[in-house]
């Protein structure tokens, strides 16, 4: 197993490699870069995107810049920027050196991985702050978000799914169904505003919030009412988002204790008079939860990393999912890398334990005799 983990983890290198590559490779021709964006600023030109950008960096930018008027200040300099015309050709090489676009794009590829492997992100463009920073201020709202979708989401599904399959075919498998397609129908953003709508003050019930992961007062409560008041702002969010995870572990956890079920050792089992605890817990359990640890990875990071999006911004939650989505509006390349560098890692580690979890619930799985 020992040489098995070393193979995966060496793996890994190549595969961030070339997720960042090509990643990089297409940022370098996707319009509207950083220097763009500050010369939209300065020119008024600015759209719903940049104006979301920190008045400190664009007043630390125009200090410095001096603009000018008269085509004659206009040369080959800044004509590869678009509304960059009257604006000093020294100004716009300032900017290029800020953003350290002065170097060739192969270069500062080779810089970017060099830092990264030392876990140095960088600061921010527009924000005057650490990547590492903004990341440890937007972390316990997707953290909040994701790690209890998933535990919920697991301990619901996973006990109504083996219930289901018990219950083929039956009363009680029939109408779950019909309410699990229709979850499972319904997107999680439009869940999200019904929600709003019916119990957040929207136009029936208020009685949840609508912004933010605690109340203005939460330091001043006592502990317990911390805990409630932190659930009674996660209930909402949790819920949009989890309807549609649900309804897909619930779904697999019951097919696959069905196709364990019809095998041949189970009716042996129960023709030794094993109970039909034993069967399920005893002989059954093991075998089917197999393909469900096999979506824990994919579900984990979706949750915790991308899945949130639209529902933080819907309850007004700032988290990762929206952090990422503004910095590439904003183009922050160094938000923008940072992350996907970091979640594409977490992901790659997070799919190595599940192999290795494979290997605990049921140690025939022998990894060493594969290939990775």
């Amino acid at each position: 197993m020992a040489a098995y983990i070393i193979r995966r983890i060496l793996f890994m290198i190549p595969t961030l490699l070339g997720i960042m590559l090509v990643s990089f490779v297409v940022v370098q021709f996707a319009p509207g870069g950083p220097v763009e964006q500050v010369i939209a600023k300065l020119t008024g030109a600015d759209t719903s995107a940049t104006s979301r950008i920190s008045g400190s960096a664009g007043g630390d930018f125009g200090a410095r810049g001096n603009v000018q008027s008269g085509s004659q200040q206009f040369d080959a300099v800044n004509s590869k920027y678009r509304g960059a015309q009257g604006l000093d050709p020294a100004f716009i090489k300032k900017l290029e050196k800020q953003f350290g676009f002065d170097k060739p794009a192969y270069e500062r590829f080779g810089l970017m991985l060099w830092n990264y492997a030392r876990f140095d992100f960088g600061t921010s463009y527009f924000r005057d702050v650490s990547v590492i920073q903004l990341i440890k201020e937007k972390l316990p709202v997707s953290m909040s978000l994701g790690i209890w979708m998933t535990l919920l989401t697991y301990l619901i599904s996973i006990p109504l799914g083996i219930r289901k399959a018990v219950t083929d075919g039956a009363a009680f498998d029939t109408w779950t169904s019909t309410v699990i397609i229709v979850g499972y129908a319904i997107p999680g953003f439009l869940f999200a505003i019904l929600l709003i709508i019916l119990f957040a003050g929207g136009s029936f019930f208020s009685w949840f919030p609508l912004r933010g992961l605690t109340s203005d007062n939460w330091w001043a409560l006592p502990w317990y009412a911390k805990i409630g008041d932190y659930f009674w702002h996660l209930t909402l969010p949790i819920i949009s988002m989890g309807i549609s995870a649900f309804a897909t572990m619930t779904l697999l956890t019951k097919n696959s204790f069905l196709d364990e079920i019809r095998k041949q050792y189970v009716l042996t089992a129960r023709a030794k008079g094993c109970t039909q605890r034993q069967v399920l817990y005893g002989h059954v359990f093991r075998n089917a939860m197999l393909i469900v640890v096999a979506g824990f990875p994919g579900a984990f990071v979706h949750a915790f990393f991308t899945g949130s999006l639209l529902i933080e911004t819907i309850f007004s939650l700032d988290g990762l999912g929206l952090l990422g989505f503004e910095s590439v509006l904003n183009r922050d390349y160094p938000v923008v890398f940072a992350t996907l560098y970091i979640f594409s890692l977490v992901g790659l580690v997070v799919n190595l334990l599940s192999d290795l979890t494979y290997t605990w619930i049921d140690p025939r799985i022998d990894f060493e005799t594969r290939e990775v």
